[in-house]
């Protein structure tokens, strides 16, 4: 049998695959971009989304497993995957617009939809709410860092 851990983890790597719809001209273009002095991790920046993404499906894990395949709970995953795709099309969509802008959008929608599922989550858990907060606290880093580079590249914008 295909434990409900095994669907949901399954369902974020696919969706997790999309993020690899770029071509060597995005990449290119977006590498030659400038970024603030103050960007000095951004080598680690897949590992951060990694456990973000990790932290989320455990969340959405201990939500199913609360009250599996009620109306409730599916909306609720509606919630979850829309939260991935929004997060996870910000960077084909900003590479193959060629806008920073596009980005920094595609991040304020995603934090919104984060926060609204935190609190929509809490009611039914405090443990996956708080593994949502990885994403709460490091969406608006991104957006912020994407935000900051419209400044140093105005004709990307």
């Amino acid at each position: 049998m295909i434990k409900s851990w095994m669907v949901i983890g399954g369902v974020a790597f696919l969706v997790a695959l999309a993020a690899n719809l770029i071509t060597p001209s995005d990449r290119k273009w977006f590498k030659r971009l400038q970024r603030p002095r103050w960007l000095t991790f951004e080598a680690a920046i897949p590992v951060i989304w990694t456990v973000i993404f990790i932290c989320g499906a455990w969340s959405a894990y201990i939500v199913w497993e609360n009250d599996p395949r009620s109306t409730k709970t599916w909306l609720i995953m509606g919630l979850y995957l829309l939260l991935e795709i929004v997060t996870i099309a910000y960077t084909p969509v900003m590479f193959r617009l060629r806008s920073l802008k596009a980005g920094t959008i595609l991040g304020g929608i995603g934090f919104i939809i984060g926060i609204l599922l935190t609190f929509v989550v809490l009611t039914i858990s405090g443990w996956a709410a708080l593994l949502l907060v990885p994403y709460l606290l490091w969406s608006p880093i991104g957006t912020y860092t994407t935000w900051q580079m419209m400044s140093l590249n105005p004709e990307e914008v």
